[in-house]
């Protein structure tokens, strides 16, 4: 029988011990937390590597593109998809799959602009009115139940009409009336952190109201704001399809994924191709950005943690 020594007793005894070093884990930085429960889910990785399809897509497009997009084939009008032409070829011959690649450009511009517009725009008003309450509030929030009773696309064609159909006006459109949204969720969240202690102690010290807002309740109202704006981007590009689709997009020869949906509607039953595929990359990126969101929605929820 040999005798255990003392301090090899005590340290096996203290590693085992409730909330021990085992048991409380190495403290990790936020990014990291929030990256690796997002990681974990699937749905989220598959949307984050669409995106970098996407990307990389819209950023090689000259390189990945077999021709230009408003290089015609001579006799292949509404050709069906073949080695040639991958995606077939529209009503004037011109390949189907080069300008679907080259309209990821035209689509996630429009998506990534018109959103960061649409943030700003409703960070500052969602914050003055959140913030300081009273008849800015007022103002600021019935100005956006105004807009909010405005249909949609009426208002979109309205604006459109004005600036015109050019790529940049379209970005400018969409960013002037999608800040609605953002603007009641940030308004929200100022609401509700104005009233904690740490406001009213940084009020307290005579911190600057610029202050409070972006040090000190902007950065904690971050959260949904991200979500948010993430499948806003979604959003905007289907808008933008939308639009097209109607005839108020971009123009031609711009390639616009909702003006190639509306050139093929008419070709449905003999040239289906010419719809199917600027579809499919609709609901792709779509999809995409959806599910990026609804990962960051559960991986910055710090009840899930």
């Amino acid at each position: 029988m040999t005798l255990a020594d003392p301090a090899t007793t005590a340290a096996t005894d203290s590693s085992h011990e409730p909330g021990g070093p085992d048991e409380l884990g190495a403290s990790r930085p936020f990014r990291a937390d929030v990256w690796r429960r997002f990681r974990r889910n699937r749905l989220a990785m598959v949307g984050l590597t669409m995106m970098v399809v996407l990307v990389l897509v819209a950023i090689f497009a000259p390189l990945i593109a077999p021709y230009g997009i408003t290089e015609r084939t001579a006799g292949s009008a509404r050709q069906s998809p073949s080695l040639d032409h991958l995606f077939g070829t529209d009503d004037i011959g011109r390949d189907v799959f080069s300008r679907v690649v080259y309209g990821a450009r035209v689509s996630l511009r429009i998506g990534i602009l018109a959103t960061a517009i649409s943030m700003v725009i409703g960070l500052i008003l969602g914050s003055l009115s959140g913030f300081f309450g009273g008849i800015s509030d007022t103002l600021i929030m019935r100005v956006t139940d105004v807009f909010l009773a405005i249909p949609y696309i009426v208002l979109a064609v309205a604006i459109a009409t004005v600036l015109g159909r050019s790529e940049n006006a379209i970005i400018i459109i969409l960013g002037l009336t999608g800040w609605l949204g953002i603007a009641r969720i940030v308004r929200a969240s100022f609401l509700s952190l104005k009233r904690l202690e740490y406001v009213e102690a940084a009020t307290a010290l005579g911190f600057s109201r610029r202050r409070i807002i972006a040090r000190h309740i902007l950065p904690n109202a971050l959260q949904p704001i991200i979500i948010y704006g993430t499948i806003a981007i979604g959003s905007v590009i289907l808008a933008e399809a939308a639009l097209s689709f109607v005839g108020v997009g971009p123009q031609e020869p711009t390639p616009a994924w909702g003006a190639m949906v509306n050139a093929g509607r008419g070709r449905l039953t003999n040239a289906p191709h010419m719809l199917f595929f600027p579809g499919a990359a609709i609901f792709v990126t779509v999809l995409s950005f959806v599910f990026i969101g609804d990962g960051l929605r559960d991986a910055l929820d710090p009840k899930l943690k």
